[in-house]
């Protein structure tokens, strides 16, 4: 598999291996993690580099997971495989997603940019136009690998916001680094009720399981079995951590000139919930680990991450990702501004 040390692919190779596959783990370091049974053949490989991933691949596999595809390069990659790879399950995401005006996760800073999606989205949803934008280029990759047929069929996974152990954005720190930080009050916008479904990544690699032992050309959702509110995550992380903190409640969005105020990584105007019928009826596929029962793993380790160093230093890529928007933790704006309504 391609991506074994992100989160996903842990994950993956791990269900996989007890599943009674001989896995090769390729990643870009080689390096292997310590849940995997002793039989998982590590090596390191550079997807980019000319030739590599077809010499790893030798003679042929049965099965060819890939969690790092990106481009129209890579789904040429894949192509060019197909007469030596039984078949494959290829990571999209469900940011791909558009409602009936064309608004996406990709028009969210524009004016009246937030899109408003049917709830459940299942997979008969208008996507993005497919070109090589950032995003845009998930759907034509995606159209490419389909397009393989019986060659080498390939079921597409969607994911929404993607969580668990070794995560590189970890929505989840919002409310583990508040406790670290002894804040007893939090703000919600939109009253704690936006939904933005998880998909744990336990719970993808049990439909990665899945498709693997039934081949098929296929796009499905990848999520857990409930979309909880910002406002119910809270609170079972704050069972998690034993911890009691208050929740102010915004009406809407942050308000006016305090953009930070209220904002978490969930906090969506409108619900953003994934339709799962599709993978239990092709695949059997019955979620491994529900939101509550995944948490402690989590928040452990979230923890003993951030615990004592800067979580910009800790977690950069959820830093590049948040800053641009302002500072995830920026009590002072809190501060103020639960002084000013008397809080």
């Amino acid at each position: 598999m391609l991506g074994a040390t992100g989160q996903i692919g842990r994950a993956a190779v791990r269900s996989l291996a007890r599943d009674g596959w001989e896995v090769t783990a390729a990643s870009r370091t080689g390096g292997g993690d310590e849940s995997w049974p002793g039989d998982v053949r590590t090596a390191a490989l550079d997807r980019n580099e000319e030739g590599a991933l077809a010499a790893e691949v030798g003679d042929g596999f049965e099965l060819l997971l890939d969690v790092t595809a990106m481009t129209r390069a890579h789904s040429s990659q894949l192509a060019g495989l197909a007469d030596r790879v039984g078949s494959a399950v290829v990571l999209s995401s469900a940011a791909v997603y558009v409602d009936e005006r064309g608004r996406g996760f990709g028009t969210q800073s524009e004016p009246d940019g937030y899109p408003r999606y049917p709830v459940p989205v299942t997979e008969s949803q208008p996507t993005v136009e497919p070109d090589d934008r950032p995003g845009a280029r998930k759907v034509l990759l995606e159209q490419e690998l389909l397009a393989l047929g019986t060659r080498m069929p390939v079921t597409v996974l969607r994911p929404a916001a993607v969580w668990g152990p070794h995560c590189r954005t970890p929505r989840e720190l919002y409310f583990v680094k508040r406790w670290l930080d002894g804040r007893r009050v939090r703000v919600l916008a939109h009253r704690g009720e936006s939904r933005f479904h998880p998909a744990h990544v336990e719970n993808i690699a049990e439909l990665v399981r899945l498709a693997a032992r039934q081949p098929g050309s296929r796009i499905l959702n990848a999520a857990d079995p409930e979309p909880p509110t910002v406002s119910a995550m809270a609170e079972a992380l704050d069972a998690v951590l034993g911890w009691e903190c208050e929740t102010v409640l915004l009406e809407g969005s942050p308000p006016q000139g305090e953009p930070t105020v209220g904002r978490t990584p969930w906090s969506l105007p409108h619900p953003m919930v994934l339709d799962m019928s599709a993978a239990e009826r092709e695949l059997g596929y019955r979620a491994v680990i529900t939101y509550e029962e995944a948490l402690p793993e989590t928040a452990t380790w979230l923890a003993g991450r951030t615990r004592g160093r800067d979580w910009r230093e800790a977690f950069p890529e959820m830093a590049a990702a948040y800053d641009p928007m302002g500072d995830l933790f920026d009590y002072g704006a809190e501060d103020r501004w639960l002084a000013g309504r008397g809080a």
